[in-house]
Formats: structure tokens, C-alpha cells, sequence
């Protein structure tokens, strides 16, 4: 019994490893667009900066639609077939893009590239849930979480190293091969069987009432999230610092740190202290980012800015999966993302109109009231509905 025990609470095992590392290079593939499509569109389209947007904000918005079907066929069927699918879609959608000939077609593709995104990164997060032991929840999430950040941090990198070296067809074609990779990783990993619930699609089953609550607060927190990533480099130059990379660096150096420690911190104290500090972090990180125009200020920043964010969204995840039974977590992580997603999202569109209105410091301080508005309504509401909501 107690070797059973050890093996339940392993959370280094085989399969945990396989996951992260087919994450990661998943990862690295997904952020081998962020910086390059924009590039990719005026280059070979000659299409103007501005319009570049519709192309990036199609990608998010078809995750956020695939989201919740995906957390469906992941409660009804075999999750890990889910995952497997979904990981050779997206491969297949970046082998098509050097033989794309025109924006409309582009557009398209985009956009179901944006369905294998919501499908597989709601695939591998719940998989992830299922794999890591309960008592380690939050340092698995936080270890999960990780690979993401280590792809952001290296990914942009690489990507601007292959298009410079080569062109954009090897970057796509590179992209493919790092994804078959991960694939090959993907297909060893064993999933421990749930309970299915094959019950008639329905609103109950895309979405997960339960995690709505939980959900409010990464929708609200990632708004400054979706603004800074979308503006910040603009938001330098005004300021004087041609090279943003170097914020990038240290906004995922402060979140590989954080998610790794906050992860720990949950499974032995609980969310509250955390996430409290957290929100401290990330009030201080945007006033000191809106006050401070300068290469200090602006970098300094930045890993305030990525410390309390990576403290705040595995946090969350943890909590939203301490309340759910284990054969809702599809719709309930899902859920979630959806959420998490939608607050980028709207981060971009507001970030935008806040700029032009009360220039990129004003867009800051209106952020940093949100975040407050979020800590606010997590103390008020969400912390006592988890701890009235967890599963006895």
C-alpha cells in the first residue's frame, strides 16, 4: 500500500515528463508566430501594420469558440485520441502556409489554426491535471505552466534567427517539424482512464457553470496581459528603447520563477496569501511601468510584471480543478481557458482605444485599476465560493 502511495504521489513520472516536453515544443512552434505573422503578412502581401491585427485576432477568437467543444469531446471521449488529433491538425495547418497565394485564404487558414490551438492546449491542460497528483496540483500546473514561458522566452528568438538565415517557408516548415516532435512525445504518454460522459451536446456541457466564478478572475487579470504583449514594444519606442527583447526576457524570467514557486506555495498554504501577493506584484509592475518612462522603469517592469502573472493564472487553474469531479475537467479547464483568453483578447481592443485616449502611461494606471477591481471581487466573492465549493 504504501508503494501505491509514493507512485500516486510521484510527480516526476514518465508521463508528466513526455507531456511537458510535447507542450513545450508545441510551445515553440506557436511562438514562432507571434512575432513573425505580422512580419510574414507585409512582406509577402504587402499588407499595412495595421491590418495585421485581423489576422492575429482571428487566430484567438477561433481558440475561444474551439474551447468549449473541446472541452466536450474530452469529457465524452478517449482524451488523449483528443490530444493526438488535435497535434496533427496543427502540424498540417503550418505545412500549408509556404503554398498559401492569397490574404483570403490566409484568413481562413488562420482561423483553423486557430481551433487546433484551443483543442490541443485544452488537451494537454487537462491530460495535465489528470496525470498530476492532487497534492501536487499546483506545483505540476506550475510546472506545466513553465513550458509555456520557457517557449515564449526562446521561441521569438529562434523564429527571427530561421527567417533572417533562410526564409519564412523553413520557418513554417521548421515550426512543422518541432510540432512532429512533440507528437512523437505525445503518443507515448499514457492517460489513466475517467469516467465518460457521453451525455447530448449542450450549453451544460460546453461550459462549466462551476468554473465560471474562478474563470472571472483570469479574465480580468489577463486584460493588462493581452495590452502589454500587444503594445509594449511600441509603448519603448516612444520612450526611446529601440530593442523590446530584452522585457520580453525578463517578463518570462519573472514568470518561470513564479509559477515554479507559487505552484509549491499553493499545495502547502492555500491560494490566499498567494494570490494577494500576486495582485500586489502586478498593481506595482503597471504603475511603476506607467511612472518610470525610462530603460530602468521599463525593464524593471517588466519582472514585476511577469512574477505576478505567473503567480496569479496557475493559481487559479489549481483552484478551478480542486472543485471539480475528474470527468468534467475538459469543460471546466476549457472553461477556463476560454476565459483566460478572452481577457487578452479584450486587452488588445482596449489597450488600443486607451492608448489613443490617454496615451500609453493612462493606459497603464486604468489596468492597474482593474487588477485592483479583480483583487476586489476575489476577496469579496471568489475566494469564498471556492472554499464553499471544494470537494470534500
Amino acid at each position: 500500500m504504501n508503494q501505491i502511495q509514493k507512485s500516486l504521489n510521484k510527480l516526476w513520472n514518465k508521463n508528466f515528463i513526455l507531456l511537458l516536453n510535447a507542450n513545450l515544443l508545441m510551445a515553440i512552434a506557436f511562438y514562432f508566430m507571434t512575432p513573425m505573422m505580422p512580419l510574414f503578412l507585409t512582406d509577402k502581401f504587402g499588407l499595412e501594420a495595421d491590418k495585421t491585427g485581423i489576422f492575429m485576432f482571428s487566430f484567438t477568437i477561433s481558440a475561444i469558440i474551439m474551447r468549449p467543444f473541446a472541452g466536450y469531446l474530452l469529457d465524452a471521449y478517449n482524451r488523449h485520441l483528443i490530444y493526438i488529433i488535435s497535434f496533427v491538425f496543427f502540424i498540417l495547418l503550418f505545412v500549408s502556409y509556404p503554398v498559401i497565394s492569397s490574404l483570403a485564404i490566409l484568413l481562413i487558414f488562420r482561423f483553423l489554426h486557430g481551433f487546433t490551438w484551443g483543442s490541443i492546449n485544452t488537451a494537454a491542460t487537462t491530460i495535465a491535471v489528470d496525470i498530476i497528483p492532487q497534492n501536487r496540483r499546483g506545483e505540476g500546473l506550475g510546472f506545466f505552466g513553465l513550458s509555456m514561458t520557457l517557449a515564449m522566452a526562446v521561441a521569438p528568438m529562434l523564429a527571427v534567427s530561421i527567417s533572417k538565415s533562410f526564409d519564412y517557408d523553413v520557418l513554417f516548415l521548421s515550426g512543422a517539424a518541432i510540432s512532429f516532435i512533440g507528437l512523437l512525445l505525445a503518443l507515448l504518454i499514457k492517460v489513466q482512464k475517467t469516467k465518460k460522459d457521453k451525455s447530448k451536446l449542450s450549453l451544460s456541457l460546453l461550459i462549466d457553470k462551476k468554473s465560471i466564478p474562478l474563470s472571472l478572475i483570469p479574465l480580468l487579470t489577463q486584460i493588462p496581459y493581452g495590452g502589454i504583449m500587444s503594445f509594449v514594444a511600441l509603448y519603448g519606442r516612444s520612450i526611446g528603447i529601440v530593442n523590446s527583447g530584452t522585457f520580453f526576457l525578463v517578463f518570462a524570467v519573472g514568470l518561470a520563477i513564479s509559477k515554479v514557486l507559487a505552484g509549491k506555495l499553493f499545495d502547502k498554504i492555500g491560494p490566499n496569501k498567494i494570490l494577494y501577493f500576486g495582485y500586489i506584484l502586478l498593481i506595482l509592475g503597471l504603475l511603476m511601468i506607467a511612472y518610470f518612462s525610462n530603460s530602468l522603469g521599463y525593464h524593471s517592469a517588466g519582472f514585476v510584471l511577469g512574477f505576478g502573472f505567473g503567480v496569479i493564472a496557475p493559481t487559479i487553474q489549481a483552484m478551478v480543478n480542486n472543485i471539480i469531479i475528474p470527468e468534467k475537467r475538459g469543460a471546466a479547464n476549457s472553461t477556463y481557458l476560454m476565459f483566460f483568453d478572452s481577457g487578452i483578447a479584450l486587452g488588445m481592443l482596449i489597450f488600443g482605444f486607451l492608448i489613443k485616449l490617454v496615451d500609453f502611461s493612462g493606459a497603464f494606471y486604468v489596468s492597474a485599476i482593474i487588477v485592483l477591481l479583480s483583487s476586489i471581487i476575489f476577496n469579496r466573492s471568489t475566494l469564498p465560493y471556492y472554499y464553499k465549493s471544494l470537494l470534500k
